[in-house]
């Protein structure tokens, strides 16, 4: 099976480990060789939280720049530090809501013009889809649900994606409790839906 290798980045917070777990686990249920990776950084302070997901004919983990075939942002300016994993070949999904870091906050940094930003980017990729998941996460019930919206943006906007929106539901079903599942399965479809 074609190699499909997924970049995952966000902050601490956003459920980006739990996305990837996930996403491995629709793998499994498809029948899918996956490797994943995960790299914390600062994720209890709400600092840079990297991981990867590679299906298919594919023994390493590590996604190197240009390799990418999935880029997944959590978190805006945190997508754009990923851009250099991009090809010409790559589908990006994009949080589109911003979540200012420390020295932004402080007043020692400056936050990127997003829409400059996201324009270029735009440009070079083959597909390149931004979302408020925070907005319907919220919608769905639970802000903390974004990464669930992540998820099916995933399943709607990726040509070819190893695992389907039914694999992927199937894993959220099976790792979240109870008194959260129709709020994640919301947040899910509504992902799926834009």
């Amino acid at each position: 099976m074609k190699a499909t290798r997924i970049h995952i980045i966000g902050v601490g917070g956003q459920g980006t480990l739990l996305a990837t777990s996930l996403i491995g686990q629709a793998a499994l249920l498809a029948g899918i060789n996956v490797n994943l990776s995960e790299v914390h950084g600062m994720a209890q302070r709400g600092g840079v939280v990297e991981s990867a997901v590679t299906m298919g004919d594919v023994l390493s983990p590590i996604i190197s720049d240009g390799e990418a075939d999935i880029i997944m942002g959590f978190e805006p300016s945190e997508g754009l530090r990923a851009a250099v994993k991009c090809s010409k070949e790559t589908t990006v999904i994009v949080n589109s809501h911003p979540l200012a870091p420390f020295t932004v906050a402080t007043g020692k940094g400056v936050y990127p013009n997003l829409d400059d930003a996201f324009e270029k980017w735009a440009k070079r990729v083959k597909k390149f889809v931004a979302l408020d998941a925070d907005a319907l996460a919220h919608q769905a019930g639970s802000v903390l649900s974004l990464n669930m919206v992540l998820l099916g943006a995933l399943a709607r906007h990726v040509d070819g994606l190893p695992v389907s929106a039914d694999h992927l539901k199937k894993a959220i079903k099976g790792n979240t409790k109870d008194k959260f599942l129709k709020v994640n399965l919301k947040a899910f479809e509504l992902g799926y839906k834009t």
